[in-house]
């Protein structure tokens, strides 16, 4: 007999992806340590220096910033290119293991994307000679780029350092990423960074595991969402090789979901505190059909200015506006921009969020919150 899967509505939706983000409330450290919670989420978009420190403030009780730094500095997390071929915050084992999975889903795509500029290059001997120089010493793109140019003079040498990260796994290495301090990009192989024995042990990462995984922290979700999200392609068959051991649903505009049966799917009236997100923060860029997040197509755009994203905030559970920092006078003062005039409760839990939000930023410092327009 065929049943017809059950309809999730935009709302429920809406609080399961929440729960498995993290975000319907802080989680206790005793549940999840800060490397687990970086594993758990399939790592952290990491454009910017910041952004992975403000996404576990939104998600773990207590973080503090020192905690994923400390990872960093040991070499328990990095930061290296991955999904849709941007730079994500990963455990050491996602950096090995991810890498070689989602390469076909963004690192071969832009490649091919420069392939006017590498007329006449062999990738095989550009890749070699980065590697010895990566592991001789971490090189800046700009150091690449004369070293690569030196080889091949009439080859574009943008192109030929973005070749360079996209044909190895490259991971910044620290002080770049750690809180406080910083630094130029400077690159080394992932081998090299974590160690041979660590290469040697780690596999790569399977195509059902890595939807399973994707699942856990971003779902219910179709096949697009999950192609959204890794940038791969031709993920059906995957699914369907899964299907027997997943549930399937349905939204309300009839798109096919799939979930884990363990998964958490809280009722859709549960309540959703307001979060503070960074700029690309992957709950807003892992589905293809976003609407369980951004009830507006006119807020999508209000998050954006040119390629650049805007810090944003939750407002029970769904975008409603973004957000900044600045410094002035020795006050940190953090602007909160909705995109309609929140009801006086919800101003007041924004305002004690932002002022959560100043305490991992400005600890002990004098800071203060203001409310300004998110549509100008």
């Amino acid at each position: 007999m065929v049943t017809t899967p059950p309809v999730l509505t935009a709302r429920a939706l809406n609080r399961a992806t929440l729960a498995r983000q993290l975000l319907l409330r802080r989680v206790p450290r005793a549940e999840l340590s800060v490397a687990g919670a970086v594993g758990h989420l399939v790592g952290l978009q990491a454009q910017n220096v910041k952004p992975p420190y403000l996404a576990l403030a939104a998600r773990l009780d207590a973080f503090d910033p020192g905690e994923l730094s400390a990872l960093m500095a040991s070499r328990e997390v990095a930061r290296m290119v991955t999904l849709r071929s941007t730079v994500h915050t990963h455990t050491a084992a996602d950096c090995l293991a991810l890498r070689p999975l989602v390469q076909r889903g963004g690192p071969d795509r832009e490649l091919r994307m420069f392939r006017k500029g590498l007329t006449g290059v062999d990738p095989e001997r550009l890749a070699r000679i980065v590697r010895e120089l990566v592991e001789e010493e971490p090189r800046t793109m700009k150091g690449l780029r004369e070293e690569l140019t030196a080889h091949w003079p009439d080859a574009d040498p943008f192109a030929l350092s973005v070749a360079a990260r996209c044909l190895l796994p490259l991971v910044q290495v620290t002080p770049r990423g750690l809180w406080g301090r910083s630094g130029q990009v400077a690159l080394t192989t992932a081998e090299h960074w974590f160690g041979a024995e660590a290469a040697d042990r780690v596999p790569e990462a399977g195509a059902e595991e890595t939807v399973r995984r994707y699942l856990a922290a971003f779902g219910p979700a179709s096949v697009k969402d999950m192609q959204t999200w890794s940038g791969l392609t031709r993920m059906r068959a995957v699914f369907e090789g899964l299907r027997p051991r997943l549930l399937v649903f349905r939204d309300e505009y009839g798109t096919e979901l799939f979930d884990l049966p363990e998964a958490p799917r809280p009722d859709a009236a549960t309540p959703a505190p307001p979060r503070f997100l960074p700029e690309f923060d992957n709950l807003l860029l892992s589905h293809a059909d976003r609407r369980r997040v951004v009830p507006r197509d006119e807020y999508r755009r209000l998050t954006w200015t040119g390629n650049q994203s805007h810090p944003t905030f939750l407002l029970d559970g769904f975008l409603a506006g973004t957000w900044g920092i600045e410094e002035s006078g020795g006050t940190t003062t953090l602007t909160v921009r909705p995109f309609e005039p929140p009801a006086p409760a919800e101003r007041e839990a924004l305002a004690g969020e932002a002022e959560h939000t100043l305490g991992i930023l400005a600890p002990g410092g004098a800071h203060t919150v203001r409310f300004g327009t998110g549509r100008g």
